[in-house]
């Protein structure tokens, strides 16, 4: 990357040869750059942006941890952007600016515009502004217009679009329960209990969409029109659907949204992508509503082409993994008649650059070319995030990233056809990046020109390990790794291993703070991307079902004994760091290698999985993992609960010689804190030394700035007290 503007330039300190900081001191350092989460560009007076010489402002969103104040800390950045003979000439427009109650935020398609939805204190009201030029131009309170519940704000539903005349605004809100009146106070106690006909129904049970969405019950889409302040519910979506992320149809004439079914009860669509879901088309003048896409298949994601003529998605599987390679769908709106740019791919060549498949959760809101042909997306590429161009017509690849030092790539926004992005290694954090696309068939080399350039962090290095399986003739053979490394010392390092969730998941080369942190205290890390990992293509993920709890931990334990064969690690100081199924590797791990691993630190771990049957919000792959098949009306047999506990670790809890410490979300949808505390006990009866933090708030990725920090506190603390490292300060991060 060409060096620019830098945060932070040497402002790194290294403890002397021998000494390291404290678990707090390096996440506190590490974890203090900010991350963009959202970037858009204007138009100066000049017009849109066409031609050289043309001016910009780029605006972006950060989010940063506040740990002191114990909150995430929301500010923005203005930057002038000048189109010139020699390229993209970048400079800051304007001092950083924090950001107050905002929930949602998004520009009009002239940039002239931008709409805000934020908080109101002290009564927590939401309201709708429109900002221009010369300032707040209409503000409207949608809390006390009553027309429905919270507005959507993040998750799959959720989304805040601009007509293409710039005169209404689309968005996904909660629908109004039976005799709620938003900001109403409730009946008093000694009220007639038929008062209004609706006795009882505070109390009845409104199903959720599971983990992190369990106050999203039923969806509405929702119109505000400016000219008027009105809002109005569109009551014409199917009852069996529920409609998220929506956007305007050419000439503004309906709306085209994605449904999920919903019945007959909903399963957990958190990093769920094969569940069934449609892309629809609403008439608004005579409320039709007609399915556009496939009728049995996963359908999300729609983008509408800069013309109006194309509509690009994503569309898989319904049932299996539930993250599996994905197709690129192109609706032409004309004829409505629908073509595939990009098809499953099942197993990629052996070329380090060929395309594996597409496994991203959604495309960019923005990822079009002014040409109305090629589109952008971001994509795991085995164990790489990389940035593709696909031309829609002649259905081509073009990797801009490949090969870049970076390992993660993430578009912000294509506008003008002027790129934003962040890239980042395991070694970097986030650098805010431009580029200009250049016309079909020049696009490479791409020249990026840095925004906000951060350097390297002192004493890392990194590398990608390829790991070879040879005793599975009829699956796919190799498979990889992160390593990340602690410089200098003439010791070997002790070493951490981190197989990931999910299980259809992936560790990508990014910048991750707590990974970072744990190679400054010392250790080398290992995320393993084993078979059924994402971006590796579609039988890798195939491949491992049926197979969970043997093939993901034999994998596992190859890549470290290749680790420590070739590798400058000390054998006899390894621990595990996992979470949610990647704790359930680590478990397998303990009770089969009890001599190996010295420690091991889990979040929200997987223990016994026919205990899950009944408290998860995904049920259903508890039958997939292990190629049994599964439907709403299944019931669990003997045969089946057999089958599971097989494969749950707990069985073989007499087997752990490590000291074991567990951190759990009590607010966990997809693996129950029950399992967690059975597995406590279980452990502690076996003698085996075990701790136990209970986060009463905590969700299955128990995130939030005050237990993100807790948690690698306790957890780096536990793996330097039991792989006997340097003694460290005992206080909370």
């Amino acid at each position: 990357m060409a060096s620019g503007t830098q945060r932070g330039a040497g402002s790194w300190g290294q403890p002397a040869e021998g000494q390291r900081s404290s678990p707090g001191a390096c996440y506190r350092e590490l974890s203090r750059f900010p991350a963009v989460s959202c970037a858009a560009l204007g138009a100066t007076a000049g017009g849109r942006g066409q031609g050289q010489g043309q001016a910009f402002l780029l605006h972006t969103e950060c989010r940063q941890p506040d740990l002191p104040r114990r909150r995430l800390l929301r500010f923005s950045r203005h930057y002038s952007v000048q189109r010139t003979e020699r390229g993209l000439a970048i400079s800051q427009a304007a001092l950083s600016t924090e950001i107050h109650n905002r929930l949602l935020g998004q520009d009009s398609p002239s940039g002239q515009r931008r709409a805000v939805l934020v908080r109101s204190p002290p009564q927590g009201h939401e309201l709708l502004e429109v900002w221009d030029g010369s300032g707040r131009s209409h503000c409207v309170d949608l809390t006390a217009l009553g027309k429905h519940g919270a507005v959507y704000t993040e998750g799959p539903f959720a989304c805040l679009a601009w007509s293409h005349l710039e005169t209404q605004l689309l968005y996904v809100a909660e629908r109004s329960q039976p005799g709620h009146v938003p900001g109403a106070a409730g009946p008093a106690e000694d009220e007639d209990e038929e008062v209004g006909g609706e006795y009882g129904e505070q109390f009845v049970y409104h199903e959720g969409w599971g983990e992190k969405l369990s106050t999203c019950s039923a969806p509405v889409l929702c119109i505000l029109d400016i000219r008027t302040s009105s809002v109005s519910v569109l009551e014409s979506v199917p009852e069996h659907v529920s409609p998220g992320q929506a956007l305007w149809s050419p000439g503004d004439t309906g709306v085209v949204f994605v449904g999920w079914w919903h019945e007959p009860f909903r399963l957990g669509l958190s990093a769920c992508s094969n569940r069934r879901s449609g892309v629809f088309h609403l008439e608004l003048a005579s409320g039709h509503c007609k399915l556009l896409s496939a009728p049995n298949r996963a359908s999300f994601s729609p983008r509408l082409s800069p013309d109006g003529q194309r509509l690009l998605y994503l569309e898989g599987a319904v049932g299996g993994p539930h993250r599996q390679c994905l197709q690129l769908r192109l609706l032409t709106w004309q004829t409505r008649q629908t073509v595939t740019v990009l098809d499953v791919v099942q197993e990629p060549t052996g070329s380090e650059s060929s395309f594996t498949g597409i496994y991203t959760d959604a495309l960019p809101l923005q990822c079009w070319a002014a040409d109305s042909r090629r589109a952008l997306l971001c994509t795991p590429q085995r164990s790489r995030t990389d940035l593709l161009l696909v031309d829609t017509e002649t259905s081509t690849i073009t990797n801009l990233t490949a090969g870049s030092p970076e390992g993660c790539w993430e578009l912000l926004t294509i506008q003008w056809d002027l790129l934003v992005a962040t890239c980042s290694a395991p070694h970097c954090p986030p650098s805010l990046v431009m580029a200009e696309l250049p016309p079909l068939g020049q696009e490479l080399p791409l020249h990026w020109v840095p925004v906000e350039d951060t350097p390297p962090v002192p004493g890392i290095t990194w590398k990608t390990l390829t790991v070879q399986q040879n005793s599975a003739p009829h699956s796919p053979q190799t498979f990889e790794a992160l390593l990340l490394s602690p410089t200098g010392g003439t010791t070997p390092h002790p070493l951490v291993v981190c197989p990931h969730g999910g299980p259809h998941a992936v560790f990508d080369a990014r910048w991750r703070p707590s990974m970072a942190a744990l190679c400054q205290l010392g250790f080398a890390v290992l995320l393993v991307n084993y078979r059924g990992s994402l971006g590796f293509g579609q039988a890798s993920i195939e491949c491992l079902q049926s197979r969970v709890g043997e093939q993901d931990v034999a994998d596992t334990q190859l890549a470290v004994e290749q680790a420590l064969r070739y590798e400058p690690l000390d054998p006899h100081r390894v621990a595990l760091l996992a979470g949610s199924h990647g704790a359930f590797i680590a478990l397998h791990l303990l009770t089969r290698q009890p001599e190996r691993y010295r420690a091991c630190a889990l979040r929200n771990p997987v223990s016994n999985l026919p205990a899950l049957l009944g408290t998860s919000d995904i049920p259903d792959w508890r039958y997939a993992s292990l190629g049994l098949p599964y439907s709403f009306q299944r019931v669990p047999r003997v045969e089946d609960l057999v089958v599971m506990l097989q494969r749950s670790p707990i069985i073989q809890a007499a087997q752990v010689r490590a000291p074991v410490l567990l951190c759990v979300g009590a607010r966990d949808r997809r693996v129950s804190p029950t399992q967690a505390l059975e597995l406590y006990r279980v452990l502690r009866a076996c003698g085996v030394p075990t701790r136990l933090l209970w986060y009463p708030e905590g969700g299955h990725a128990l995130t939030g700035v005050e237990t993100e920090a807790d948690v690698f506190g306790n957890c780096a603390r536990w793996l330097l007290q039991h792989l006997g490292q340097l003694p460290v300060e005992q206080h909370s991060p």
